[in-house]
This record gives structure tokens, sequence and C-alpha cells, in this order.
């Protein structure tokens, strides 16, 4: 089946005894057992849910892995990674994270003796040189947060593979719709499901798909030893984001190219981050391994005075944390997703005081430049 057709029915069939097109919100706790010693696959809802349990497989199916595992939360999926390894074991991870990654491996992850280093996502030999004997996982976003950059995912596999370490991609901006990692050898995709894959900015929430059973299984056992799991509700709402998430991708994805080619026509912005435009560094690795280039955009206006002009001056963009909600948002990095980051490490990932990081959503395209233009003169005043 195509994308968008698996989007729609991935992970349930029609319920039998009613027909409900729907998977039901199983609200309960736990579970009558049939008699002693006999229970009907489901005992406690932190161990296993119905509800979570058709998610899991929806989203394992969409990325063409054998299991999903879902959390609470996208910081709480990659913490369950984290608690496969053992005191002094290595992590390279990509030096272009979101915020809370970073903040994350730098202090918890640490804490517990494992050792971090980070990699430039763009430069596949920085990988290899960061990996060591003891390197036990590779971690990459692509393309980064918030600078757009791409990791060659074919390329880092097989640093990965070579270290004997597991490859973990972190699939949030491009969802399984315009990019699939396990395809170029990913052994884990991350999502935060409070993205795209719900859709709704109603919900928090976080899933991992293994590529194989054996691996979903180890993260089934930290899910339910640690018990940060996702909700009936929440998993609800994700799968019913799931069934619009190719068509709504392919709006952000309209309005996003639209936009970025409008910021490349204003000459007082600095730079234009989106891996869709002709200039962008990795265009070519974009088109190669992706099958889209998403709805998020970064660019630079030079300064925080012009930056918090912008964000002032816009209307239909609204200054707010997250992003892949159908409405259209504006964040400020250096003050906001990423100020657990040091300054002197953000400078050095260009992530200056001027930068300006979009969620492009699926309003009217022409509303949306005009939003934009109205913004950039409230900033060019300054």
């Amino acid at each position: 089946m195509k994308i968008s057709t698996t989007c729609v029915h991935a992970g349930h069939e029609p319920d039998e005894v009613t027909g409900a097109i729907n998977v039901p919100i199983y609200a309960t706790s736990t579970y009558a057992y049939r008699k002693f010693g006999e229970h009907r696959g489901w005992e406690y809802s932190r161990t296993g849910n119905p509800t979570r349990s058709a998610l899991e497989r929806a989203i394992a199916k969409l990325e063409g892995g054998a299991d999903g595992i879902a959390f609470a939360s996208g910081l709480a999926a990659i913490d369950a990674i984290t608690d496969l390894l053992e005191p002094g074991d290595h992590v390279v991870a990509a030096d272009n994270l979101y915020g809370g990654t970073y903040r994350l491996f730098s202090t918890i992850t640490e804490r517990h003796g494992i050792e971090i280093s980070f990699a430039s996502a763009a430069d596949t030999g920085s990988f290899e040189k960061a990996c060591t004997k003891r390197t036990r996982v590779v971690f990459v976003e692509t393309p980064t947060n918030p600078m757009m950059q791409l990791a060659d995912l074919a390329a880092v596999t097989k640093v990965a593979r070579d270290c004997g370490a597991l490859m973990v991609v972190d699939n949030t901006f491009l969802t399984p719709v315009m990019q699939r990692p396990i395809e170029y050898g990913a052994d884990l995709v991350v999502h935060s499901t409070t993205k795209y894959l719900n859709g709704h900015s109603d919900g928090v929430g976080g899933v991992i798909v293994a590529r194989d059973a054996e691996l979903a299984e180890k993260l089934h056992t930290v899910q339910n030893n640690v018990g940060a799991i996702l909700g009936p509700f929440d998993a609800y709402l994700v799968l019913r984001g799931l069934k619009t998430l190719a068509v709504r991708m392919a709006v952000h994805e309209a309005n996003g190219r639209n936009l970025a080619g409008f910021l490349l026509t204003r000459k007082d912005v600095e730079a234009v981050f989106y891996p869709g435009l002709a200039n962008h560094p990795q265009h070519q690795l974009a088109r190669k391994q992706q099958t889209g280039f998403g709805g998020m955009i970064s660019f630079d206006l030079g300064s925080i005075e012009k930056a918090r002009a912008f964000c002032d001056g816009v209307e239909i963009f609204t200054l707010a944390e997250s992003l892949g909600g159908v409405e259209s948002l504006v964040c400020h990095p250096a003050t906001m997703t990423h100020a657990a980051v040091p300054e002197e490490e953000r400078k050095r990932l260009g992530i200056g005081d001027g930068l300006i990081r979009l969620s492009v959503g699926i309003e009217d395209a022409s509303d949306l430049e005009g939003d934009l233009e109205k913004g950039l003169d409230a900033a060019a005043a300054v």
C-alpha cells in the first residue's frame, strides 16, 4: 500500500463485536482474569493497553519496523534508549539537536556514567572520529533542529555498524511520510508524537520504532519497568492524527516551500535554512533520502532586537514552543527551545540571537506570506 493509505488503515481493523471504525479509548487501569492464572492477554495498563498497542502497531507499519513502543513524551522515549546502556558505554550524538535532547544527554545520561560525544550531523567523518570501542549508540536528527542540517543516513549508519553501535534517528521533522530511516539501515526511529504525528497541538507523547522484534522487546521491558507510558487518551489522539498525516504533510511542505522562497527575496533576511531550497548545501542529499522537505524553516535576522520585533509583529504565526501542528508557530531558539544549550555552544552551531524558527502550518499560503511580510517589516524598522 502507498503511505497515504497506510496512514488511514495501519494498526487496527474494524472492531469485530461492534464494527467500530476507530479504536476505542480503553480507559482502564487493570483487566479481569478469566480464571486463576489465566488472563485475556491484558493484565495492567502500564504493561499494555489496547489503544496504545494499536498506535504502536500503526507507527511501526508506517516506519517499516517490527514494533513500536509508546512513551509519555519524546524525551521519555529517548531516555528509554539510554536505559539499554551500561555505565562506561559511549554515545555519539549529532551536535545540533533539540535543546531538550542536548540537556538530557549532557546532564541525566552523563550522570548515569554514560559518556556523550558530539559530532557534526553534516560531516560523516566527524562521527568516524568520535566513535570508540565503547560506542554503543549513534544518535542523529535529520534535518537538525533548528539549523536544518542533514545527516547522510546510509553513510552514518555504516559508521555505526563498523563500531558495533545502534543507529538511532529522530524522524520528528519529516515523519515516515517523507523519510523512512529504517530503509537506510537505522535500528531505532524516534518521534515526538506531540508534533506532526498528532498534528493538532493537543497531546504530548513519544514513540520508538524498532527494526527487529528482539530490540523492540527490550524496549517494551524498559517501558514496563520504568512506567513512562503513553496514556490511552493521548494514544487515541495520535491514532486520529495519523489518519490525516499524509494530507497534512503535503500542505505543510507546500506552504514551507513557498515561504522559504519568499524569505530568500528579502534583503533584510541574512540567511534562510531549508533543505528544499536549491542553495541549501545538502539539497541533493535531501532529494536522495527524503521524499519531501517538510514545513520547518529557520532564518536569521541578525540581532535579538530584530527577532523580538518580528515575533511581536506577526499575528497568524503564534509565538510558542513546539511544532508540527496545523497552526503556524514561530520560535526564538536561543531563548526558548535551545536556552539550555550554553551560549558559546549555541553560537558555534549558528544558533544566534537573531535566529527564528518557523513551524509552517496548513493555513492559506497567501495569508502566511502576508503575515511574514508584516513581521519582517516590523523587524526592518528597528
